[in-house]
Parts: structure tokens; C-alpha cells; sequence
């Protein structure tokens, strides 16, 4: 399945309504994110080089740059599923304790489990411990709210790449994550297939999921950004509000960057 970090399990009471992550900040947030003097290299070459920045709750922060800026490996190293060379990683909220539970990332290309749709967003449940019979219910909201309803019981390898992308946030929404990472989550879809991705991704806005995702697509940044984050060369060489980056970029990097020429 696509990269998953899961939060808590659902409150034992079977009656109670799912919480959210608006619900979750309420009691206690892991946000925010402070990255310090982030560094990472591999085979002597730098590829993440001396990034410090904070991500609050609230909006959605876009990750823009050209290839092999750093973005996908950005996210990675926030999510902590590798270890930077040097500088830190820190969840700054009261809750954490707890982040590594309440955070999702989902990549660019999902990888399905050889079952149903519904059983490879229930395997995300099970691997919380949370009983069989209570798990229908939980799965269903999250079928439904990615559009798949009427797909819950067809093998999950036959659905195309966008159905099978609106599984893998399907996988994440059904455990309500209070930071949703997502690399690149539209690459390579058609246009319709892009949209449905999208409006699931404002869902999980809606519900309070900070949102943190990279994309090479200028529209698509336009869009969905509320921040923007340029990297080049592995270094954060701009943020600001994402109509200020569009408008008015600071560095000719990025504003070669959105006339579409070649930066090396």
C-alpha cells in the first residue's frame, strides 16, 4: 500500500462519531513541524542542504522546484521515514508523542494489496488493532467520501491509476490524520482523474488535515496552495503566500521557474 503512517486507533466506543483531526488539535496537536538546519547527503553528494523553516496548522503548503530540487526527498525526511545527515525533524505540538501515529504520507504512484478496495482500506484499520466487526462502518465512510462506494468489493489491481490513487487517500482519510503528506499525488492522471484527486484533497482540508504536497504543476499549485515553497539545488530559496510567489516571485530562479525555462 502507498506509505502509511497511522494515528491512533478510534475511541473504544463503537457509538462514537470518527475524530477528526480538527478534533484531535482540540485535545492536544503534534503540529507544528520545525525543521533546523536540515541536512542530507548520500555518496558525497548534498541533496538536502541547510534547510530550517516551520510548517503551522492551517494552510496548505505547496512544494514547487524543478527536478531533483529536493521535493519528494523533502517530504521524506519530514515524515520520517529517513533521517537527515544533520539538522533536526521536531513535532513541536503538545501531542508530540504521538506524531509518528498522526501523520500520513501517500506517493505519486499507489501500490494496491492483492484484495478487494474495501479490504485494502480495512488492512490500514487491522494493522491498528481495531476489531473486525467495527471496521465495515469506518471503511464505508471512507469509500464513499473518495467516490469508490460502488467499487468496494472489486479487486483493487483492475481500478485505474487515479481509482487506485483515490484508494490509497481513502487508506489515509479512514484514519484521520492531522498532517497528510502527498508526493506528486496527481502526476501523470488525466483530467478528470486529477480533479477527483483534488476534490478528495479538499476534503481532508476541510476536515482540518494540514495539507503539505509537492507537484509540478503550475496550475495545480495555483489551485491548491495557499503557500509555496521553492526548492533549487536542494536549498529553500524562497516561501511566501502562494498569490505573492505567482505574482511576484523574489529570486529569478523561481521566476524562471514559472516562465518555464531550464534551470540547472
Amino acid at each position: 500500500m502507498s506509505a502509511l503512517t497511522l494515528p491512533e486507533p478510534p475511541a473504544p466506543d463503537a457509538t462514537a462519531p470518527a475524530r477528526g483531526p480538527s478534533a484531535d488539535a482540540a485535545a492536544g496537536g503534534i503540529l507544528p513541524l520545525a525543521l533546523a538546519d536540515l541536512r542530507y547527503e548520500t555518496d558525497g553528494k548534498v541533496l538536502i542542504d541547510d534547510i530550517s523553516l516551520v510548517l503551522e496548522a492551517g494552510p496548505r503548503t505547496v512544494i514547487l522546484g524543478p527536478n531533483g530540487a529536493g521535493k519528494s526527498l523533502l517530504l521524506r525526511l519530514c515524515h520520517g521515514l529517513i533521517k537527515p545527515t544533520a539538522g533536526t525533524v521536531r513535532w513541536r505540538g503538545p501531542d508530540a508523542r504521538h506524531a509518528p501515529r498522526r501523520q500520513a504520507m501517500v506517493f505519486q504512484r499507489p501500490v494496491m494489496l492483492r484484495r478487494s478496495v474495501a479490504a485494502n482500506v480495512a488492512y490500514a484499520l487491522s494493522l491498528r488493532g481495531l476489531p473486525r466487526a467495527r471496521r465495515k462502518d469506518w471503511v464505508a465512510e471512507a469509500l464513499d467520501m473518495a467516490g469508490l462506494g460502488d467499487k468496494a468489493q472489486q479487486p483493487a489491481g483492475v481500478l485505474s491509476w487515479g481509482e487506485q490513487q483515490r484508494v490509497a487517500l481513502a487508506r489515509a482519510w479512514v484514519l484521520h490524520p492531522e498532517v497528510l503528506f502527498l508526493d506528486e499525488p496527481t502526476s501523470s492522471l488525466d483530467p478528470a482523474a486529477t480533479r477527483a484527486v483534488e476534490r478528495i484533497i479538499g476534503v481532508f482540508d476541510a476536515a482540518g488535515t494540514k495539507i503539505v504536497m509537492t507537484t509540478h504543476d503550475i496550475g495545480q499549485a495555483k489551485r491548491m496552495g495557499d503557500e509555496v515553497l521553492f526548492l533549487h539545488h536542494g536549498r529553500l530559496i524562497e516561501r511566501s503566500p502562494a498569490k505573492a510567489f505567482f505574482d511576484r516571485p523574489q529570486r529569478k530562479e523561481a521566476d524562471a521557474f514559472l516562465k518555464g525555462e531550464l534551470l540547472w
